[in-house]
């Protein structure tokens, strides 16, 4: 069975003009926050080390650990709450409908027995108050008009919480049973974060009016303000206390984090700002942020991770990133197997090493949205849901100039010929495109419509795939194709087609789930009955010593063949990626690289049958 030995993850969703939620376990040092379907837990101390659960039905919103750290409640935007261990496979302990919308936020009680969660919810239902074994009420939550943003429970003896949302209020609960006691409109806007102190005494609340409140933990009465004097400039989307709860760390949509320091009496005066990195965009407003033990955790819009250290402020932070939304190809550089580039569609190109993970992102200078990409020594060349083909050639870790191609219809497919790399065959909807450089050569219609397409290393030879499930071999001379043959035997349209390395066999995987190992010299199907898996094929990819071929699918699975082996003594790994598999690359003859829906890489290792 093949291991799984690194997981490079994703970083957090996240939304324009919404805080959102990232929270840790002080013992041991995790933090946990969600992207889609998943809600993911990792180490500050130990990036590599990552664990994912994804067992949400829809997407999930907001986790928590509880108190002792075993379990960990998680909830999503159908309103539904799951329990479920920190531990030993995630086991899950309970499930529960709260609300009738969206959850945002939820806390658990200090004693561990009770949980509140606030959000959307039809009618008068924003907040509920559940025990965590029964999920019976605790209370009645009236006083709010519109959604929750957010909810605190009071860490401490009397217990009280207290909420606040997009109707401006602050309300303010005694329990249990938790009933209302008074309700605060000190905001002027969105209120989008509360927090108690760690023991109990403050409460602070802030808001899209760009300012802070704090008010008495016991009573609900107001009693500061983080002072305006050098205040923030945007929406304050988050707040965290430190563990002394003697000072707090909001970040904004002014692109800035501050530490306050709060006064016995209530009030706050900034004590550091702290300079996030990024270029200044947009996708470098803070959304989120956690002050846990020593480390200082920002979230910015982009899904940048930085951590500070609380003892020294004046440190540059440590700067973590990945990918948000799927990873749809991944390209492993011939003269260096352990540097991975993957892609996501919204334009994002993420460098990892192996054995040490996030390595930078390429910038390119026109950030424009990926559908096809390929990455040949020294260059990229990469196609979105326009016209363009856009070739830019790679110095090290940089983007050199771009230069970018029309060919008047939209790419489907692209693939470059590694011996003439100035070479390249576009497959458009009704025909191929050939390029050599950055001039278009040829462009040739077909007369049926084209799914997949490949070029072989030296450029003599075009495989043509089309919706009909038929592949056509061409001869390429000059810059004209000759049709050579037609193979038929795949029952639906081609998805991906891949010459093995020393061009001795081909592959092609259909969306009707099979994949083929063919003969290059006879044409012949070489390896027939590649029937296991459940979905459409969306990648293959062939190991260095062309002994192996893997297929990654919709039904989350990656399937390796060995050539000279029947396919039913094929190797699985079920669930590589939650939602489907959409890259695959060999880095080395037993590694096999992954990317998917769930916006993860992960790298496994082969152990020979």
């Amino acid at each position: 069975m093949p291991e799984l030995c690194e997981t490079y993850a994703c970083v957090p969703s996240t939304e324009r003009g919404r805080g959102i939620i990232i929270s840790g376990d002080p013992k041991s040092n995790a933090i946990l926050y969600t992207n889609g379907r998943s809600v993911i837990i990792r180490y500050l101390h130990k990036p590599l080390e990552v664990s994912i659960y994804g067992e949400h039905a829809y997407q999930a919103t907001v986790a928590r650990f509880s108190p002792n750290g075993e379990w960990i409640a998680s909830a999503d935007v159908s309103g539904t709450v799951r329990i479920w261990g920190t531990h030993n496979d995630h086991v899950l302990k309970k499930e529960f409908r709260v609300l009738s919308g969206r959850i945002d936020d939820l806390q658990w009680s200090a004693d561990g027995m009770r949980i509140v969660a606030s959000g959307d919810g039809k009618g008068k239902s924003f907040v509920r108050a559940f025990m965590w074994d029964s999920g019976s009420n605790v209370g009645e939550f009236d006083g709010h008009s519109k959604r929750v943003l957010s909810c605190a429970f009071k860490p401490t003896r009397p217990f009280r919480i207290v909420t606040c949302g997009e109707d401006f209020l602050v309300n303010f609960y005694e329990g249990p049973p938790f009933k209302f006691k008074q309700s605060l409109r000190h905001h002027s806007n969105f209120v989008n974060c509360i927090r108690y102190s760690p023991d109990g005494s403050k409460i602070i609340s802030v808001s899209s009016d760009k300012k802070g409140v704090i008010y008495d933990g016991k009573t609900g009465e107001k009693i500061g303000e983080l002072s305006s004097e050098d205040g923030h400039k945007g929406s304050i989307y988050a707040v965290s206390w430190s563990p002394d709860g003697k000072q707090v760390l909001t970040v904004s949509a002014d692109k800035s984090a501050k530490v306050w320091e709060i006064s016995e009496d209530g009030n706050g005066k900034v004590m550091k700002t702290l300079a996030c990195p990024g270029s200044g965009g947009v996708e470098d407003m803070l959304v989120g942020c956690l002050w846990q033990n020593d480390h200082l955790v920002t979230i910015s819009l982009g899904g940048t991770i930085s951590i500070f250290s609380a003892s020294d402020l004046d440190k540059a932070p440590l700067s973590f990133s990945g990918h948000m939304k799927n990873v749809n190809s991944i390209a492993v550089l011939k003269s260096d197997p352990r540097v991975i580039l993957s892609t996501s569609y919204d334009g994002l190109i993420i460098k990892w090493i192996q054995g040490i993970g996030y390595s930078g992102r390429l910038e390119r200078k026109e950030n424009s949205q990926i559908k096809c990409f390929a990455a040949v020594e020294g260059e990229i060349v990469s196609s979105g849901f326009d016209n363009k083909i856009w070739r830019i050639s790679l110095q090290g870790d940089q983007c050199g100039d771009a230069d970018c191609i029309d060919i008047g219809s939209q790419p489907k497919d692209l693939s470059l010929s590694p011996l003439s790399p100035e070479l390249a065959l576009v497959s458009t909807e009704s025909g191929v495109v050939l390029l050599h450089g950055t001039k278009v050569v040829s462009t040739i219609n077909l007369g049926f419509s084209v799914a997949a397409s490949a070029i072989s290393p030296d450029g003599s030879e075009a495989i043509i795939g089309g919706q009909d499930g038929k592949l056509h071999i061409y001869s390429v001379t000059g810059y004209t194709l000759n049709e050579e043959a037609i193979l038929e035997k795949h029952r639906g349209a081609i998805t991906v087609i891949r010459y093995s390395p020393d061009v001795s066999m081909f592959a092609s995987g259909d969306v009707n789930r099979e994949a083929v190992v063919w003969d290059r010299a006879t044409r012949e199907v070489k390896v027939k009955n590649m029937l296991y898996h459940t979905a459409r094929i969306n990648c293959l990819a062939w190991s260095p010593d062309n002994s192996m071929v893997a297929t990654g699918s919709l039904d989350t699975c990656v399937i390796i063949y060995e050539i000279d082996k029947p396919a039913s003594s094929r190797v699985t790994i079920k669930g590589a990626h939650l939602g489907g598999v959409y890259g695959i690359a060999f880095t080395d003859d037993t590694s096999v690289v992954t990317s998917g829906e769930d916006a993860c890489v992960r790298v496994w290792k082969l152990t020979p049958q």
